[in-house]
């Protein structure tokens, strides 16, 4: 009889080898699935003989015994992801081989190819090697080389980012369906510069570049993490930004243990915006500039309305700041509508935001231009910034939130908090649970939005956003002055 038990956790395997000083391999690993939430089981592939700086031997396990530990787990602990990392010897790979194949789950695959103290860990030919490791590529959800590794298994040079881009792309070409080139040996003194690309879409993911000499596991900790994440049903893309998240962290954390050498930290879920990487589809140069500051006060109770009659309307009980979504208007019916509105609310001190029409709102001198995440792509950014003009930036998810850093908004929305329809959402609602996170995680100022009405607005208030963005709550209500007032004393007595 075989029982697969039920755990509060999803299953993450990680297939790899077994580091005493607990720096690497599925000692970091494990540490990793338990600071993110999922339950990791190992199988072990070798044993090394290594310590912090220096590597002795690698004796492998039987592919037997390989073998024995994937079935057994396999009865009544299967995954939900897993993580491959250092295999070692073509054995394993035809074990390997023969159960992913025929499992329908991600692979994360870290082709650990040689320890930080350059020695190769697998124990046959380098070119008959990676020639059979390419045999798992097309069973391979997402491959996470650094930039040596990535030299090894394509035989080329990579010298540029351009190199990485088309590096990348072999990989594709060899039936991995998902690349994470890392940038961490890269020679980019500022930053640490990731490249993803599924052959279709790609982007950049940088960090400021940390500068220590020696730092173990870097590689086995992200790939895990990214495991971890997917296990956990978050997208591809939401799970490489929350894995360097969680990587940056560790690194930024990390136990010196001497003034050349560190050991990373698994603490908990990444919290910080400090270690929030920044998402483009370049590689940045330098640190975004910022965008200027909401002042002096909060954003607090934000409308977002379609016609000048209603910012009228909502002015009369001091409502400070205010969007304007137009979307049944064009041409010059457009425009006039646009700039009769941001003229008046020039005059009565509103800070109203133009939701999409950049080029009007700069060309009338609005306060601010809101943006969706589609619309990032093709706005001229740099004329906004040059402009004057504040930006407000809507996201849905760590990889919105993180392209959103990329450009350093004056206010980052995030939604849908609940079930709205306003407008129709690809986006689960996030709740407040998530609401709360994002509330410490982010220095922005953040602006809660969607399905957002009197029943639930206390709660939203109380996890101290810095606006809530409304719609029909007003709009439709049968007192729209009445019930702005009520939600603004809310907000300005909590």
């Amino acid at each position: 009889l075989v029982t697969k038990y039920m755990t509060t956790q999803p299953i993450v395997w990680t297939i790899a080898g077994s580091d005493p000083s607990g720096c690497a391999g599925i000692q970091a690993d494990i540490k990793t699935f338990q600071a993110l939430g999922v339950h990791g089981c190992s199988i072990v592939t070798a044993i090394t003989a290594q310590s912090i700086q220096s590597h002795h031997s690698l004796h492998s396990a039987t592919p037997d015994l390989l073998a024995n530990q994937i079935k057994i787990l396999q009865c009544d602990l299967p995954p939900k992801a897993i993580k491959i990392g250092m295999i070692g010897d073509i054995n394993h790979i035809n074990v390997i081989y023969d159960f992913i194949r025929n499992n329908d789950v991600n692979v994360v695959f870290d082709p650990v190819l040689i320890s930080s103290s350059k020695q190769k860990l697998f124990i046959q030919d380098e070119k008959i090697y990676i020639d059979e490791l390419k045999k798992l590529f097309p069973f391979i959800f997402l491959i996470t080389p650094n930039i040596h590794e990535a030299e090894l298994i394509l035989n080329r040079k990579i010298t540029s980012y351009d190199d990485v881009i088309s590096a990348s792309h072999e990989f594709i070409s060899l039936g991995i369906k998902n690349v994470l080139l890392k940038g961490g040996h890269f020679d980019d003194h500022q930053f640490s510069q990731d490249y993803w690309t599924n052959g279709n879409k790609s982007f950049w993911l940088a960090s400021p570049r940390f500068h220590i000499q020696s730092i173990r596991g870097t590689g086995c900790t992200l790939s895990s993490a990214i495991a971890a994440c997917l296990a956990q049903n978050y997208s591809l893309e939401d799970a490489l930004v929350i894995s360097k998240m969680y990587i940056n962290q560790s690194i930024r954390l990390a136990n010196n243990v001497d003034a050349q050498t560190a050991i990373l930290l698994h603490e908990t879920w990444p919290e910080n915006q400090i270690d929030l990487p920044y998402l483009s589809s370049v590689p940045i140069k330098q640190i975004p500039n910022k965008f200027p500051d909401i002042l002096p006060d909060k954003i607090g109770l934000y409308p977002i309305i379609d016609s000048l009659n209603w910012i009228k309307k909502l002015s009369e009980i001091n409502i400070q700041t205010m969007q304007l979504r137009i979307k049944q208007l064009h041409g010059e019916a457009l425009e006039n509508k646009i700039r009769q509105t941001i003229e008046f609310a020039r005059q009565k001190n509103i800070k109203l935001f133009i939701n999409d029409y950049w080029q009007l709102a700069i060309k009338y001198h609005a306060y601010g231009v809101h943006l969706g995440q589609e619309d990032l792509e093709t706005a001229d950014l740099e004329a906004i910034r040059l402009s004057g003009l504040r930006l407000g930036v809507s996201t849905h998810c760590y990889a919105d939130v993180a392209r959103a850093h990329a450009i350093s908004p004056s206010y980052i929305a995030c939604g849908p908090i609940f079930a709205t329809t306003s407008k129709q959402m690809p986006f689960a609602p996030q709740g407040l649970e998530k609401l709360k996170r994002w509330r410490r995680t982010l220095q922005y100022p953040l602006v809660a939005i969607g399905g957002i009405n009197e029943t639930c607005f206390p709660e939203v208030v109380a996890t101290q956003v810095d606006g809530i963005a409304m719609i029909s709550a007003l709009t439709k209500a049968s007192d729209p002055l009445k019930t702005g007032k009520y939600f603004l004393h809310l907000i300005n007595n909590m």
